[in-house]
């Protein structure tokens, strides 16, 4: 193992154990991710940074890519969360306050998409800012402030603000044109009026 993976390796430990605490409410205390020395004598970058899941319902352990879809994904926001805890602390008080999360939704069961939002609601009580990007139904339900991208036919796709985000009410409500130009800049335009 090279010194810089020795290092990150440490790191990973950190990481680990912040997104630990998190993984134990996202799965009702079933998983727990292991740093594991496996691989250590190979000659690449990763060698020694892999990482495994203790189920606590088998009592073993296996390799992260064996969990099912709802179960890596509830690993991976573990681990957003505890990287962005372990980056935060060692910032020298700078504060990471926004986080988005994109899709893998759609692979959660009923209950574990309760719990997920449960935890991200509990992030934005937190201070944090959170946007999901999402076409499950059910999570759209419960997002009040929300933006949407809606496609036209023939043209652009254009935005749509469906509630004030965080109490701060738009100049124009009406919807707003999105025009990604022969530069590829997004150029926002409002369609229609307020009137």
């Amino acid at each position: 193992m090279s010194l810089e993976s020795y290092y990150i390796a440490a790191e990973l430990e950190d990481v680990l154990t912040a997104a630990n605490a998190r993984l134990r409410t996202l799965s009702q205390g079933r998983f727990e991710l292991r740093h594991t020395e496996h691989g250590v004598r190979r000659a690449n970058a990763t060698a020694g940074l892999e990482i495994e899941v203790l189920d606590e319902y088998t009592g073993t352990a296996r390799p992260a890519n064996q969990l099912s879809g709802g179960q890596q994904f509830l690993a991976s926001l573990a681990l957003a969360l505890g990287l962005a805890e372990v980056v935060t602390s060692r910032a020298g008080g700078i504060e990471l306050n926004t986080l988005f999360v994109d899709e893998g939704f759609g692979s959660l069961s009923t209950e574990y998409l309760e719990i997920a939002m449960a935890t991200l609601d509990s992030l934005k009580q937190g201070g944090r800012t959170v946007g999901v990007i999402s076409h499950v139904t059910s999570m759209q339900e419960q997002i009040a402030a929300q933006l949407r991208v809606v496609a036209e036919p023939g043209g652009p796709s254009k935005i749509v603000q469906d509630a004030p985000l965080d109490g701060v009410h738009p100049r124009r409500t009406g919807p707003r044109r999105v025009d990604h130009g022969s530069e590829g800049i997004a150029k926002m335009e409002e369609v229609g009026s307020d009137a």
